[in-house]
């Protein structure tokens, strides 16, 4: 079979499949540039079902691009608390702002001026260009490059092989249907080409696929090595006074960007682990207080390490109260992390 005859049956197989197998997902209900936008910034690193609610949500409280361009950044990240890699929010947020400022509250629809937006990259740009606006541009997510790698038995390290996945995927896209096309590749690696036990019997594509016909269609691509993620210990004070407590709102830019949490410092090494905090908390923030009992250990996993938070309640004995105060009734105002959203509730519901 030639290389027109295999890409043509390979447009028409996976379009027909597509067709009758494809996801019921809000996002494809609508073709707005915005709202394809927002979903596409989400499902990065993050799994469909946990998307959807959050997507249906932000929808409501920013409806268009200038409603979230408005808003304060703090409103946009207590709306995507919980959903993590909060730099996407940030990222969002900035990039509705020059849309607003320099495209008139239009979503670009030119590959450079979409690459040019904080938060927006290759893969991300190609999806609004084919989904939202039609366009001939190709797509390379997880799903893609492994659907791909087993077509066309492209062997090496997803990230090496690049150079020779994106020419394939701008190859396949048929005249007329990109952005359905590039879905269907996206379906088919999430619901059939799965990373561990493909299943070869219902893929549209079996018969053109020669990872599948080489028996062996788990070898591509290859996979990563893990790296042993490293584990973190760190200490916290829930300081307490007349009903409120004290927090603060880390630095608008790295990991947690914008959102609040309770004074906490990293455990370098073994300590009387009361005393250590008791240091910190005079020497950074210019109080003395008495360390009491202990809130519990919680524990959190994030992308690069694992995080034990040891948090301890404490009163305060004297000094300057440095720092912001609020009601532990309205912390469920401020956005947090899931590891200080646990704690916040848990003083909560000790007062409640």
């Amino acid at each position: 079979m030639g290389c027109i005859g295999r890409k043509t049956k390979i447009q028409t197989k996976l379009l027909q499949w597509f067709k009758k197998n494809k996801r019921d997902l809000p996002w494809r209900k609508t073709k707005d540039p915005y709202a394809i936008w927002v979903s596409e910034i989400m499902l990065q690193q993050t799994q469909v079902a946990t998307v959807i609610p959050y997507y249906e949500k932000f929808l409501k409280t920013f409806p268009t691009v200038r409603s979230l361009a408005g808003a304060n950044l703090s409103k946009v990240l207590k709306v995507w608390e919980g959903l993590g890699y909060y730099s996407r929010a940030r990222n969002l947020h900035q990039a509705a702002k020059i849309i607003v400022n320099h495209s008139n509250g239009k979503i670009p629809d030119k590959l450079k001026d979409l690459l040019n937006l904080p938060g927006i990259g290759r893969y991300t740009a190609g999806a609004i260009l084919s989904i939202a606006y039609n366009k001939k541009v190709p797509i390379l997510d997880g799903n893609v490059k492994r659907v791909l790698s087993r077509l066309f038995v492209v062997s090496g390290h997803p990230k090496k092989t690049e150079k020779i996945l994106w020419p394939l995927s701008e190859s396949l896209i048929p005249k007329g249907s990109p952005g359905a096309f590039n879905q269907a590749l996206m379906d088919l690696g999430s619901m059939i080409c799965t990373p561990k036990n493909p299943n070869g019997l219902s893929c549209p594509l079996k018969n053109l696929c020669q990872g599948y016909l080489s028996g062996k269609p788990e070898s591509f691509p290859l996979r990563s090595v893990k790296k042993k993620v490293p584990h973190i210990e760190a200490i916290a004070a829930v300081i307490q006074k007349d009903g409120k407590v004290l927090i603060h709102q880390r630095p608008p830019h790295g990991l947690l960007g914008g959102l609040w949490e309770f004074p906490n410092w990293r455990i370098e090494r073994k300590k009387d682990l009361k005393e250590y905090l008791r240091q910190m908390v005079k020497r950074q923030i210019g109080l003395t207080v008495k360390c009491k009992e202990p809130l519990g250990s919680f524990k959190q996993t994030y992308s690069h390490f694992k995080l034990t938070l040891h948090v301890y309640h404490c009163q305060v004995v004297d000094g300057i109260r440095n720092g912001k105060w609020i009601p532990i009734k309205n912390l469920g105002q401020l956005a947090m992390s899931r590891i200080n959203r646990r704690i916040a509730e848990m003083i909560d519901g000790e007062i409640g």
